[in-house]
This record gives C-alpha cells, structure tokens and sequence, in this order.
C-alpha cells in the first residue's frame, strides 16, 4: 500500500474539513482529488481514512455547539417544557432516517465510493439542486429572530424528512449540509435556522460513521496510514472549526440566494472533472 504523506495528509484534511460543512460535498472531493491528482493513498483505504477526517469535522461541531448539547441534556430533566428539549428531540427524530439507511445500505454504496466521473456528475446535480432551492427565496422572508424557535415548531414528519435528505451524501457529490439545508428551506425555515439544524444533524451522524469505519485503521493493512490519518483529523477538525463559524455568518446575513456561490462552484468544478475524468 502507498504511504500517505503526513503532508499530504494534512492538506487533504484542511479541503476535506471545509467542504463537510460547506454545501458542496467532502466525500466528492475525497473521491475527486486523488483521481485528478498524485495523492499516493490506496482507494481501499481511502474511505476508512476520509471517516477518520470526518470524526475530527464531527468534534469540532461539538465544540462549537457544546452550550446547546449541554442545554440538550439539562432539558431532558425538566419537567416544564422547553425549546431546547423541544429542538433535541427534532434532532433525534432526524438522525433516525439517515442512520437507518447507512446502517442498511453503506456496504452497497461503498462500492461506487472510488469513481470520480460519478461524484463529479452528482457534484453538478448537487450545484443543482441548490440552485433550484435558491429560488424559493427572491425576496427576504419574515422570521424568528430565534432560530431555536423556528427549529422547534417543525413536525416530526419535516423533522424526518430533512434529516432523510441528508441520507443523499451516501452518494459522493451529494452534500450533507447542503441537501439538509434545502429540505430545511422546503419545511420552511430560514437559511441561518436551515444551517444550525443542519450542523446539529450532522453531529451525531458524522460522529457516527467515524465510529463504524475508523476500527478498520488498526486492521494490519491500514497500519501504515494510522498516523497521517490521525494528523488528518486535527486538520479537518480546525478547518471545520473555522469552516462552521464562517457558515454561521454567512447564513446569518444573507436571506436570499445564499446558495448561489456554493451553486456555481458546484456546477463549473464538477463539469470540469467530469468532462477530464471522461475525455482526457
């Protein structure tokens, strides 16, 4: 097995730690950068490296929302009803769908994890799809100055099916963040409340394939790749650090086609993969 540069795998987790949370795919650039370029890593093992990137992004979400988590867990001794309690249990009812279908389906998915003219192809539906989503919003909508509150008043029906969207980033191209965004938006929620659901959403199911996938570096033939990958993970942990409170921001700012910037990269990066991958 090639030896992974901990270098390399220090600048791969800085691309793979800001394309997590930004709405335009990590495992798409995980599949794409080693196709396009010499990054010496077996495709067997880049999956379990990528999770081990992913529990480090899935940290420093934690960090970053330790004030709601802790809320979260102080809520469920209350007995009077709070909207943190009311949030926590949206985010439960969320994860469910798409832990579900990993769970069930990750093995088959993984096979179609190394091909970069698909992720490509899908990196361009993904641009895509939040173009189209843009659209609901030519005009600044009237909202919750409480995100929390606007979380809190969707249905356990929404609350599963924007968690069911992020089910998609099984798909290299598709985003976590960005379809949960989107289907957040369709349920009626702002940008900034569509993103701090999105990020509380991803916590526990990033954390969770990191879990599953990350046992299988200590399996003699990943050996090799241990150290980098744990250098990688403190890199995607502080790139997606930064990454989440740039987004915060952002979202927070901007109420009409916020999408717009993440669209077109999407769009103009994935053809011209493609169209490499394909042709040349």
């Amino acid at each position: 097995m090639p030896t992974l540069s901990y270098w390399n795998a220090l600048w791969f987790a800085i691309v793979q730690g800001i394309t997590e949370l930004f709405p335009v795919s990590s495992v798409a650039h995980a599949v794409l950068i080693p196709a396009l370029f010499p990054v010496p890593i077996d495709l067997d093992a880049l999956l379990p490296f990528t999770v081990m990137l992913h529990l480090g992004t899935a940290f420093s979400l934690l960090l970053f929302y330790w004030r709601e988590w802790l809320s979260f867990l102080l809520a469920l001794f209350k007995k009077e009803k709070t909207t943190a309690r009311d949030v926590f249990w949206r985010v439960v009812l969320g994860t469910i769908p798409a832990a579900l279908i990993g769970f069930f389906f990750l093995d088959k998915l993984r096979a179609h994890f190394p091909s970069g003219a698909s992720a490509a192809f899908f990196l361009m539906v993904n641009g895509l799809i939040l173009w189209i989503a843009d659209g609901r919003r030519r005009k600044a909508p009237v909202t919750s100055p409480d995100v929390d509150r606007e979380i809190a008043r969707l249905t356990p029906l929404q609350s599963m099916g924007v968690g069911l969207a992020q089910s998609l980033a099984l798909i290299p191209g598709f985003s976590r963040s960005g379809m949960t965004m989107v289907a957040g938006l369709y349920a009626g929620l702002s940008y900034s409340a569509a993103a701090r659901f999105a990020f509380l959403l991803g916590t526990p199911i990033i954390l969770g394939a990191g879990l599953v996938e990350v046992p299988r570096l200590f399996e003699p033939q990943f050996r090799p790749i241990l150290g980098p990958s744990i250098v990688g993970a403190l890199g995607a942990g502080a790139a997606a650090y930064l990454a989440v409170t740039i987004l915060v921001n952002y979202f927070r700012r901007h109420e009409v086609e916020a999408f717009r910037p993440f669209a077109l990269y999407c769009l103009l990066v994935g053809a011209a993969a493609f169209l490499y991958l394909r042709f040349f």
